[in-house]
């Protein structure tokens, strides 16, 4: 079985498993983090991290992901290897909120839409009292997703970065994937698994600024009303208008992205949920 195969099990084995309940409250008290090297200070403490540290740990792979109990501390490990991306990672550590400090989690699956996740200290009502682990279904585009680690498997990795694409020891899977989709062994070569989506790539957030007049504009204005994200009272057409500004923040919204984040200007995961076809195929 492979590392990152090791983790995700470790991690299932898990699930169901609940902190100390005193006085009315859940405490933090858990078996995890006298269990990690370096993090029994934090016992009481929120220990979402904790449980990452401790799953790695017990898969023998310490070293493949931060020893920490703090969610920015991780954060800056994985950007300090040029291991962080913006997108879902099988076996990868996802972190969340602002600046990725909120709250993390091991991802076990992703689609186009979601990713599934196994998560210490959290619950299963959405309230921010965590009190156990969890199998989590998350909106795979959603803002609270602020990013994920790639761990340094040596099997290598699956992950649905486009720029990790043909590297040795990356298996690419822009859609969705799961354990499944792991190699089995060491050192494997680069995987590709795209076969064309017939997608039109993200033109950068710039170009949407700059008020452009393309087909791609038409194709993503229908693909919103389709979506019954409508701002329109003609068209769509080529040009940019505020009506296509308000119907993708109406897509914004259907999508789970934070309030603040729904001003309007498209966003490359945003674009990528959207599933704007090609304008050559647009009719």
């Amino acid at each position: 079985m492979s590392v990152a195969n090791d983790v995700i099990a470790i991690a299932r084995d898990e699930i169901g498993y609940q902190e100390g309940w005193e006085d009315g409250h859940w405490n933090n008290i858990q078996r995890y983090a006298p269990a990690v090297e370096g993090l029994e200070w934090a016992q009481g403490e929120p220990w979402c991290h904790t449980f990452v540290s401790w799953c790695f740990q017990e898969a023998g792979a310490a070293d493949l992901a931060p020893v920490t109990a703090s969610c920015a501390e991780g954060v800056e490990w994985f950007r300090d290897r040029g291991r962080y991306t913006d997108y879902p990672v099988i076996g990868g550590v996802v972190y969340f909120g602002p600046g990725g400090g909120t709250h993390t989690g091991i991802v076990v699956s992703y689609t186009d839409a979601e990713i599934t996740t196994v998560e210490g200290n959290t619950n299963s009502n959405g309230s921010a009292e965590g009190d156990g682990v969890y199998l989590k279904t998350r909106l795979r585009h959603s803002s609270y997703i602020h990013g994920y680690g790639i761990p340094d498997f040596p099997e290598g990795v699956v992950l649905a970065d486009p720029a990790w694409r043909g590297q040795k020891g990356v298996t690419f899977f822009g859609h969705e994937a799961s354990t499944d989709d792991i190699p089995g062994g060491d050192d494997q070569p680069g995987r590709d698994h795209d076969r064309g989506t017939g997608h039109e790539p993200f033109p950068g957030e710039r170009w949407f600024r700059d008020a452009p007049d393309s087909p791609i504009i038409t194709a993503m204005g229908r693909r919103l009303v389709e979506e019954g994200c409508s701002a329109y009272r003609e068209g769509p057409g080529p040009q940019w208008t505020s009506a296509d500004r308000e119907s993708f923040r109406k897509w914004q919204r259907k999508i789970g992205d934070a309030p603040h984040e729904c001003d309007g200007w498209p966003g490359p995961l945003q674009w990528a949920a959207l599933k704007v076809p090609r304008t050559t195929d647009a009719s």
